[in-house]
């Protein structure tokens, strides 16, 4: 009778978890996770995959946490170390089970953040940016946290690709910052990851405690729409309709020439945006890619993100380093922008409210939606939206083109 129920005992999971208490560490952050995304709503479509898939992947006996293979690809399969690429796609199904296919062959080959990229073309609407084009610039100078942290990253002894793939979750860019750590660190894809969805996901919380800690009330106070109604501009669209069917084919082209590797975001990018400028032509390709498409492929990546998170591969020193390099890499992206409209308002008269410059991160709509909300509170009529989505928007442009000097230069 004791025997049988030993076994009973030795079937469960719970005597994996009590020999293995760090086990309730994944736990905690996984039902923290799932809290911030269910409760506080911070990015849902993205937390509670990747929470749910950390919760699947420290089930011991599930097999659904996925197993990271080496610099050379090699993993242990059944106690015997075989390549993941030449392993056949029966066999690392079987093998090392659902969650490793998915990540193999859809996140490690670099095949869904370009795809993802075209969902948000696809959902995005450069009119703001357009209208606005000079604000566009703050999206370039958020992205001093991406090099600010490569740079110190160097000094703490990471390697220059590992400090690249490190300082790319200050673009604020999950599918930007993974297709950069696949051509670079793939074995730092687990930890960067996680990173990059979770800052994106605490974006509500980042943003004011920067812009708190650097901008005063009277800067907060600058109301854009009185400063437009003071110092109109020059300059006038007359058709953006045919201005934004032209954006797209524009931008892939010019950087094609200048940063070919950018191309796999960038192209995608504005493909996905050009279906939805056409109308009523593409508008089934447009359904396709903003829907049914980028559903699937969030759900995919974020389940297998999350299945990397095992205690194995998360409770170490160099993922704490990459949880707190990047959280530096993020602030100081925000405070970059921040800075830069301090100093452009100090050379013109047509001020500029900070949280413009805040924003010029690629969390799109999020960074805009909270910094309109903090604009309110100090001025109930100033509705910054619209300003920032130009420097937000912007900032998707510009992490990846950022990333792609860093593959020119480092891969």
């Amino acid at each position: 009778m004791e025997d049988i129920f030993e076994r009973l005992y030795n079937m469960t999971a719970f005597s994996n978890i009590i020999a293995e208490p760090q086990f309730l560490i994944m736990y905690a952050i996984a039902f923290i996770l799932l809290y911030l995304g269910i409760k506080k709503k911070y990015e849902p479509l993205l937390l509670i995959p990747i929470a749910f898939g950390v919760l699947l992947a420290n089930f011991p006996g599930g097999d659904m946490g996925v197993v990271q293979a080496d610099e050379n690809g090699m993993v242990m399969v059944n106690g015997v170390l075989k390549n993941i690429w030449e392993m056949p796609l029966h066999e690392i199904a079987h093998d090392l089970g659902l969650m490793n296919f998915i990540y193999y062959m859809l996140i490690k080959t670099g095949f869904l953040p370009p795809i993802i990229f075209m969902g948000v073309g696809a959902l995005t609407d450069f009119g703001p940016m357009l209208r606005n084009l000079r604000l566009s610039i703050f999206g370039a100078a958020a992205q001093l946290g991406i090099f600010t942290v490569l740079l110190v990253a160097i000094l703490m002894g990471f390697t220059p690709k590992e400090a690249a793939s490190l300082g790319i979750i200050g673009g604020a860019d999950g599918p930007t910052a993974i297709f950069t750590t696949i051509k670079l660190a793939p074995h730092l894809l687990g930890p960067i990851a996680i990173a990059a969805y979770s800052y994106m996901a605490l974006v509500p919380v980042i943003i004011p405690l920067v812009v708190k800690l650097w901008c005063s009330k009277k800067e907060l106070s600058i109301n854009m729409k009185e400063q437009e109604k003071k110092y109109p501009s020059s300059v006038e669209i007359k058709n953006l309709r045919v201005l934004k069917i032209f954006f797209p084919i524009v931008v892939t082209t010019v950087v094609a020439l200048f940063v070919p590797s950018s191309v796999p975001l960038i192209g995608m990018l504005m493909f996905g945006n050009l279906i939805k400028e056409i109308g009523s032509d593409t508008s089934r390709l447009f359904d396709a890619a903003s829907n049914s498409i980028m559903n699937a492929a969030t759900i995919f990546l974020g389940l297998s993100v999350g299945a990397t998170m095992t205690a194995e591969a998360f409770l170490n020193w160099t993922t704490i380093g990459i949880v707190i390099g990047g959280f530096l890499a993020f602030a100081l992206s925000i405070s970059g922008g921040i800075f830069f409209v301090k100093i452009f308002n100090l050379f013109t008269k047509k001020k500029i409210n900070p949280l413009i410059g805040a924003t010029g991160l690629s969390a799109v709509p999020m960074a805009s939606r909270v910094a309109n909300e903090i604009a309110l509170k100090y001025d109930p009529k100033n509705h910054v939206l619209q300003y920032c989505m130009a420097s937000n928007i912007s900032g998707v442009i510009g992490s990846a083109v950022a990333a792609g000097v860093l593959i020119s230069f480092l891969g």
